[in-house]
This record gives C-alpha cells, structure tokens and sequence, in this order.
C-alpha cells in the first residue's frame, strides 16, 4: 500500500537532506519497479534543490511537479550527453512529441560516451527507466497532463535553440538576449508550468495574464543563471560558455592560467549582475501565488529563493565582492521557510530582505564592471 503523501513528504525533506548526490546508489535505483517510488527515489539525484522545493508543494502539484521535472531532466541530459548535435535536435523532438500519444511512446535512447560521473550515470539510468515516469503521468488528471506536454514541447523548442545557436556561434551565446533566451527555455517554462499548476489546482483555470507570465520568465532567469554561473568552469571543459569573451578558452582543461582566471571572473559577475537584477518579479510572482492564508506552495516558493540567495552570497565572494548573511545548511534553509506556511508576513520579510540585498550586490557588481 502506497504511503500517503502527507506522511511521505517530512521523509522526502530528510532524504534531501541526507542524500549523497556523488553516490547515486545506481544498482538500487535500477532494481526499482514501482513508478510512485522510483519517482521519488531518483529525484534528489535528479534535482538538486528543487527535490525539497517540490517535496514542500501540496500532494497533487507535488506529484505532477515530480513528473514534469523528471521530463525536463531527460531532456536536459539530451543536451549535455548527446554525442553531437543532430543527435541532440533528434532526441529532443521525439522526447517531445511521444507524449502526444497515450501511452507515450518509449524514449529515445542515449548511447554516449560523454558520461563523466556517477551524477551523469544516474541521469543515464532516468532516460532508460522513463516508463516508469510515464506511468505516474498516466495517473494525473488530463488537464495536468496537458500541462506537462506544454512544459515539455516549450523546453525541448528552447533546447533546439540553443543548441543550434551554441553550433553556429563557435559554442557560446553572443549576447545578454541570447543568454536570457536560454534560461527561459530551461527554468522560465518549467516556473511557467508551476504557476499554471497551481491556478488549475486552486480554480481549474491555467491561463496566466501576460504581466504574470512575464514575471514567471523573469524569476526563471534569476534561478537558471545560478547554474550558469556555478557551471562556468565545467562548460568550458564541455567546449561552451555563455559570455562570447570566453570563446578562446573553449575545451581548456587546465584552467589555472591567472589570466583565465580573471576573465572568468569578470563573467561570472557580468552573470551576476544579470540575476540580481531580476529579483523583484520573483516577489511579484510569490505575491500572486499566495492565495490562502495557510499555503504549502508559499514555502515552497520562499524555500527555491532561500536556496538561490545562499548560491549568489557565494557566487559575491567567488568574485570578490563583499557577502551578505545569510543562513549555509540546507536544514537551516528549510526551518527557516516552515513558518511561511502559515505567515504570509513572514514570506513577505524575506523576500524584502533579499531583494534589499540583491540590490546592493547589483549596485556593487554594476559599479565594479564601470571602473
């Protein structure tokens, strides 16, 4: 008998706790036959921080969030796995289109040799265990089935993109719109589908007015360029970097050369500046969320921004600039968001308190680049 979610959620935040991403455990992953836990079992590994974030929604968007998320994984590990990029173009758009019959098709396989880590090797083992995520989609309602093919057609589009972009710019994006076209492909449509879930879930509507939306791709950018600007090293070594100022140092592998050092230092500030700024319209997207006066999806929101204002407190001193406080330990993070549940006044302090201090950090960013 299945646990129910209430009682598997306080086990779900602890796994996350706990969990060693280095060490997937891929033989116990791969014996798992049961969709509901596979689903659970592999998402930590699957989603770093947004696996507490989803575990803290209520049941029914948790389970479709699971599922949505897992999809946009396969789809991110067809990007980075692929061995070239006809490949990449081909899996993406049949990932996509599979889920226009029902049951969906079976997912394209991946045979790479670009797999580097365990981390990768679980990601592998999610593309050939993607019947058992199908099946848990077969079981959410029509509508949020309809969602998720959204998600997943507007991702794998934005994919197609970049992927063709990153090919004929000698692998980097030229500009910030380039740049910013990206993240709302990974991380915009994915918060776009989170906010129409939870319009579907509270009034059965999942249109989204054009302001809304707009804030929508606005928080995405802010939190998919934490992991751009967490990844830099890694895309070089990959052979792609999202500042065309890196293109010369494309495929280095040794990068202790002082001065890559400095010019990955001021990309990473550029990109930095680029989030902080986008602040705001993740309180005006928390603000239009917050619906009842008891609300899981509340925390759930506080907790993603608690998450990614103790990346960019550490992404200030990678590049030299003053810090800000701010709580390390992620069960330090989750404590503190527990009260949100129940404090529409305690959510509305944080986000003050962080765009106060992205603010600043903005200003000091912005500052340092004009010298």
């Amino acid at each position: 008998m299945s646990l129910k979610f209430s009682l598997r959620r306080p086990i779900l935040l602890l796994k996350d706790l706990v969990v060693d991403r280095d060490e997937p455990g891929l033989d116990a992953l791969r014996e798992i036959d049961d969709p509901e836990r596979f689903v659970w079992e592999i998402l930590p590994h699957a989603a770093r921080t947004f696996s507490a974030c989803i575990a803290l929604l209520p049941t029914s968007p948790a389970r479709a969030s699971a599922v949505a998320y897992l999809y946009c994984r396969v789809l991110d590990t067809y990007e980075d796995l692929s061995p070239d990029r006809e490949t990449t173009d081909r899996t993406l758009a049949a990932f996509a289109a599979r889920l226009e019959s029902d049951p969906p098709a079976p997912a394209p396989a991946l045979v790479t040799g670009k797999a580097v880590d365990k981390r990768d090797r679980a990601h592998l083992l999610l593309v050939e265990k993607c019947d058992l995520v199908d099946r848990m989609y077969l079981t959410l309602p029509d509508e949020v089935r309809a969602l998720v093919r959204d998600l997943v057609t507007d991702m794998a589009k934005g994919m197609r993109w970049s992927a063709t972009a990153f090919e004929k710019q000698g692998g980097v994006l030229e500009d910030e719109a380039q740049v910013m076209r990206y993240c709302r492909a990974v991380i915009g449509n994915p918060v776009v589908f989170v906010v129409r879930l939870m319009r579907y879930f509270r009034s059965r509507r999942t249109d989204l007015e054009p302001e809304l939306r707009e804030h929508s791709m606005r928080s995405g950018e802010m939190v998919q360029l934490a992991n751009i600007t967490r990844d830099i090293e890694k895309d070089l070594v990959r052979g792609i970097a999202y500042v065309p100022e890196l293109r010369p140092d494309l495929g280095r592998r040794d990068l202790t050369d002082p001065a890559l050092r400095k010019r990955i230092r001021i990309a990473r500030q550029t990109l930095l500046r680029m989030a902080l700024v986008r602040a705001p319209s993740y309180g005006e997207l928390t603000r239009a969320m917050d619906g009842n006066r008891v609300s899981m999806a509340r925390a759930s929101a506080v907790l993603m921004l608690l998450f990614t204002d103790r990346h960019y407190r550490s992404t200030a001193r990678r590049v030299g600039l003053p810090s800000w406080p701010g709580r390390a330990s992620s069960l330090s993070l989750i404590l503190q968001t527990l009260p949100t549940i129940f404090s529409r006044h305690r959510a509305g302090a944080i986000q003050s308190r962080v765009e106060r201090d992205f603010a600043r950090a903005a200003f000091r960013a912005g500052a340092r680049a004009s010298r």
